[in-house]
């Protein structure tokens, strides 16, 4: 008699039953939510910057129809790893990841709908192809026992120059592509001592970090983050967190009274802004008014009759052309101030810009902690930036996985806003690239503007209180430029103006419109010979 086949639902059950039972016995062993979904927003702007294109590793891409082509890879990788570790059999590998299923399921934001044992078979398996990837980023040349197989030659070598080689690191660190460190560091102990995977997971990270990091030796730490894309972002951002804390700390320490004046004293601000913008506006409806163009046009209108002079279409029309200027200047002047709603760019001047009134870009010796601008000598310190096929991805998915874990304190995004911000055109790029601070391996560096004004398309503009004092330093070196001054005096005190000067300028026009009417009838040039 054939036994029964379980229903999806039957199945469900089993495994809620189960998951519930082995809480129980997981002595509540604290495991951080680490892999997350990639927020829809971001996903929406460039899908495949977040999604595995030739393998899939953990179970939010697993049997994806278009990475099965990988698997019989992973299960040369396993072999190989089973040949390494003939003390014991792979089964009994998969066995202990089974143990831990409650642990590796609470690393995971989405439930994964896969039984015990097929997660742990999974995950063993993954684990393994992922180490025959990594093992050649040790910096101990023939330390490793896990050479790369003649089947992955193609795929991965030591001159990292296939193109199926980037593709692999790009899926390797794509945030939905994840899987705990803790499972690498139990396969790998069965072959190899800890210290000689820390170093192969920090080669790799070095290796495909666009933005270049403080000499620190984070070797201790290496094993306390979740997964190789947490360990790359805490390598890139190390103390800056710290620094955003204590800054938190004090911001929540003031007392009720001073945060309340904050906010009055905001709203003030907002309603003189508001008062001060309203004004053109309001200029413009005057000078657009029926009313205003019959209340002028009236007089003139009835000296033309007296006159019998055609002139009160003429006369009509300059007095309209004051509300179409009056509805032109105040587009420009909100051209001027930036206003625009939809505006994704911080509010600091081009590269271009900065270089034209002095201002000198240099390398600094550091990470994202190193920015800064110094008033004194006019000079911009940034970190170098490597660019190249992979950097895109790399950094959309340190903002995507910053988005998730740290929304208060963003770090890598106020990075991606600056170059945004600094990075108009492709002038921009290339003076970077000349200061050491770009070093460019994509194509052009029309490529790199288009990165650098793509990451952040769809990341809310967010604070960091060291890239910010760079920023207002900047800002600050900028708007004390005799030229910058010159254009604001001009924008300030001429094209503020302009709907006046254009209201008088339609009224000159007029008056000197009905002398030469008035002329022309009694012949001004007798009277004045008289």
């Amino acid at each position: 008699m054939e036994p029964t086949k379980l229903t999806r639902d039957q199945e469900w059950v089993i495994q809620i039953s189960r998951a519930l039972e082995e809480g129980l016995e997981d002595n509540d062993e604290a495991v951080p939510l680490a892999i997350f979904n990639v927020p829809k927003t971001l996903m929406s702007i460039k899908p495949e910057a977040y999604t595995p294109q030739l393998v899939a590793l953990g179970p939010y891409h697993h049997r994806r129809l278009e990475l099965l082509e990988m698997e019989h890879y992973k299960l040369a990788s396993a072999k190989r790893v089973q040949n390494n570790i003939k003390q014991i059999k792979f089964r009994e590998l998969a066995n202990s990841f089974a143990e831990r299923d409650g642990i590796i399921r609470s690393c995971y934001l989405r439930f994964l709908n896969f039984d015990r044992e097929t997660l742990a078979w999974m995950f063993a398996i993954d684990a393994s192809f992922l180490l025959e990837c990594l093992h050649i980023y040790s910096p101990k040349k023939g330390g490793s026992l896990l050479q790369t197989s003649s089947k992955m030659g193609h795929l991965i070598n030591h001159s990292r120059k296939r193109t199926a080689h980037h593709a692999i690191l790009r899926d390797i660190i794509m945030l939905e592509n994840q899987i705990p460190l803790f499972l690498l560091k139990e396969v790998h102990g069965f072959y190899q001592h800890e210290d000689h995977l820390a170093s192969t997971l920090l080669g790799f990270c070095e290796y495909l970090s666009p933005i270049s990091f403080s000499g620190q030796n984070f070797r201790e730490e290496c094993f306390e983050r979740a997964h190789l894309l947490d360990l790359l972002y805490y390598m890139v951002t190390p103390e800056l967190h710290l620094v955003a804390d204590c800054a938190k700390e004090k911001k929540e320490d003031f007392p009720e009274n001073i945060r309340w004046f904050k906010k009055v004293l905001k709203s003030i601000l907002a309603a003189v802004f508001y008062i001060n913008s309203a004004s053109l506006h309001l200029v413009k409806k005057i000078c657009k008014s029926k009313s205003i163009k019959v209340l002028l046009a009236l007089p003139f209108t009835i000296l033309c009759c007296i006159l019998s002079r055609g002139k009160k279409g003429d006369i009509n029309s300059l007095i309209s052309s004051a509300g179409s200027m009056a509805d032109e200047v105040e587009s420009a002047s909100h051209e001027m101030k930036g206003e625009s709603p939809l505006a994704e760019e911080i509010a600091i001047p081009s590269v271009s810009e900065l270089y034209n009134i002095g201002v000198k870009f240099r390398t600094a010796k550091g990470g994202l902690e190193k920015i800064n601008f110094d008033n004194s000598s006019g000079t911009f310190y940034l970190p170098v930036i490597h660019l190249d096929d992979n950097s895109e991805v790399v950094l959309r998915n340190l903002v995507a996985y910053e988005a998730c874990i740290a929304p208060e304190v963003m770090v890598v995004t106020r990075y991606a806003e600056l170059m945004n911000g600094i990075v108009d055109t492709k002038e921009d790029v290339k003076i970077l690239r000349e200061a050491g601070i770009i070093v460019n391996r994509l194509k052009s560096d029309a490529e790199v503007t288009t990165l650098c004004n793509g990451i952040t398309k769809s990341v809310s503009l967010t604070k960091v209180p060291i890239l910010d004092k760079a920023i207002e330093g900047a800002n600050t070196y900028y708007s004390r430029s005799w030229k910058v001054r010159m254009n604001v005096t001009m924008k300030k005190y001429v094209f503020a103006s302009w709907p006046f000067l254009t209201f008088l300028a339609a009224n000159i026009l007029i008056l000197l419109s009905i002398m030469e009417t008035a002329c022309s009838m009694y012949n001004c040039s007798k009277l004045l010979t008289l």
